[in-house]
């Protein structure tokens, strides 16, 4: 049977987005949020679309249209209810920051799409009454390296937020320099943060509110654990979870957040608020990434240890909801619900590490395998994205035998350390370990290759696109995109993007203004 008739793609009218009549924050009222219309920008332009994140929203061809343009530019409203901020409070840096909330975002609605419902939120779309000191925009430089970075890491699968586009304006805003305004388009089931729990405990003090909100919560995104003998345990247990795996995965492919604070932690387990974050070069496990954390709170090697300090913040939270239990014995339920954070951790980096150097089986001596080599890559500063795709080529044969001239494979990763007899002696026993368990060399390089990513956004990266786009040239921007969504695959013609960074890159540097 012939294939149906189909009308052409220019011909078809592009799918709007449909707009749900409620989401879960403005269902609660407005104790929870403020609405407002965005703040419009003067001669809007798209910097960069994300057609495969339409594609999968069900937009098809939505995001060619003015109408796409100027909804998230923020210049028009949307077809559904108004936008609206949601208030939250938090931990900034460990200390107590009070009342926060979304000072340049604003939640567009929700959206029925193939992926389920979605919130759709503008961030840079001007002042709200959440803002403080600042200014309600974000910047081109900002938008950019969020759009790229969320892309990159769903493509590595990680559990992020989404960016669908970023629109550009000549507006000037004042950063460290005079830069230039811009939106980026953010898409996720939702954007709750620990802060927004934190908010009705220690700045609201109403209790009533953060029941409902834990409620409508544990309803929508928690529903399995409605049925369990304690539902807000089961929850806080569940959050824990999804967080130590989320922590595990930012360390085993080297992402490093750079502000942690609790109202930048997902409540859904998700990568959350893109700002001064980077992707280790060298291998230094107290890198900090952000130039505004003079004491290195948010270091590499600290940041699980920041996310079980953000989970006892969020027990802290909801204590009251105990209040019907004696203090001890709601601290003690309280301490088991989150608990489970050390074990799921270590056990998903764990895995995550052994498939990274292509472990098929578990064997008790792993960790010290695993640990020998990072040690060694500390040591010297070793490049970690490189070094750990290079391994996928390493050789189970003639590793260790005295005298033996190093394979060419073999060479490609032993050519990263400076301390050869180190690397050599770590090499054997690798070797060896392969062999114990009949490793394969090329079905172990397929799997080591489908987890060991040969393209990330690194910062140099990141700024390239950015001089260009600041240029009026959004090209690289795109092109760059592109090959951040196929992050394991070779991508011949794209080598320098997986190259070592120069010389340069060593003097960038990304704040909280990033």
């Amino acid at each position: 049977m012939d294939a149906p008739l189909r009308e052409p793609i220019a011909r078809r009218a592009p799918a709007e987005p449909r707009w749900r009549a409620a989401g879960l924050l403005r269902s609660l009222g407005p104790a929870y949020w403020t609405a407002l219309p965005a703040q419009p920008l003067p001669e809007v332009h798209w910097v960069c679309r994300n057609q495969a994140l339409a594609a999968e929203l069900g937009l098809g061809d939505w995001l060619h249209g003015d109408a796409a343009l100027v909804l998230l530019a923020g210049n028009a409203p949307p077809a559904g209810p108004p936008p609206l901020a949601s208030v939250y409070s938090g931990h900034q840096f460990g200390l107590w920051a009070g009342q926060l909330g979304d000072g340049r975002a604003l939640l567009l609605g929700e959206i029925d799409s193939p992926l389920g419902p979605q919130e759709v939120q503008l961030k840079g779309s001007g002042l709200t009454p959440y803002s403080r000191m600042g200014d309600g925009r974000a910047v081109l430089r900002s938008s950019i390296r969020e759009f790229l970075c969320s892309e990159a890491m769903h493509a590595l699968g990680i559990p992020t937020t989404r960016a669908l586009a970023v629109v550009g304006s000549p507006q000037p805003v004042l950063r460290e320099t005079v830069e230039t305004a811009a939106v980026v388009t953010r898409v996720a089931p939702s954007f709750l943060r620990f802060g927004h729990f934190e908010h009705f405990t220690h700045t609201a003090g109403d209790t009533v509110a953060l029941r409902r909100l834990v409620d409508a919560v544990i309803d929508r995104y928690f529903p399995e654990c409605r049925d369990a003998p304690a539902p807000l345990l089961a929850w806080l247990e569940t959050v824990t979870r999804r967080t130590a795996r989320l922590l595990a995965q930012w360390q085993a492919v080297g992402f490093c957040h750079g502000v942690m604070n609790t109202d930048n932690l997902s409540i859904l387990g998700l990568t959350i608020d893109y700002g001064p974050f980077g992707f280790i070069d060298g291998f230094d496990p107290m890198h900090v990434c952000n130039h505004s954390d003079h004491q290195g709170r948010y270091a590499y090697a600290r940041q699980p240890g920041v996310a079980w300090w953000n989970l006892h913040a969020l027990v802290s939270a909801i204590a009251p909801l105990l209040d019907h239990l004696p203090e001890p014995a709601a601290a003690e339920q309280l301490a088991g619900a989150i608990a489970p954070f050390e074990d799921e951790f270590d056990r998903t980096l764990q895995a995550r590490l052994r498939a990274k150097l292509g472990l098929a089986t578990t064997r008790e001596d792993d960790p010290a395998l695993i640990d020998d080599l990072l040690r060694l890559m500390a040591t010297e500063r070793t490049d970690y994205t490189i070094a750990m795709r290079r391994l996928g080529e390493f050789p189970t044969d003639g590793c260790g035998a005295p005298g033996a001239v190093p394979q060419a494979p073999r060479r490609s990763v032993r050519d990263l350390f400076i301390d050869r007899a180190a690397f050599d002696a770590w090499a054997a026993r690798y070797a060896q370990r392969l062999r114990a368990e009949g490793s394969v060399d090329g079905e172990r390089r397929a799997r080591m290759h489908a987890v060991n990513p040969k393209f990330v956004l690194r910062n140099h990266l990141a700024e390239q696109a950015i001089r260009r786009a600041q240029q009026g040239d959004f090209g690289e921007t795109e092109r760059l995109l592109k090959v951040l969504q196929r992050p394991f695959d070779e991508q011949p013609g794209h080598e320098a993007d997986a190259d070592f960074p120069p010389d340069w890159a060593q003097q960038l540097q990304v704040s909280c203004s990033s």
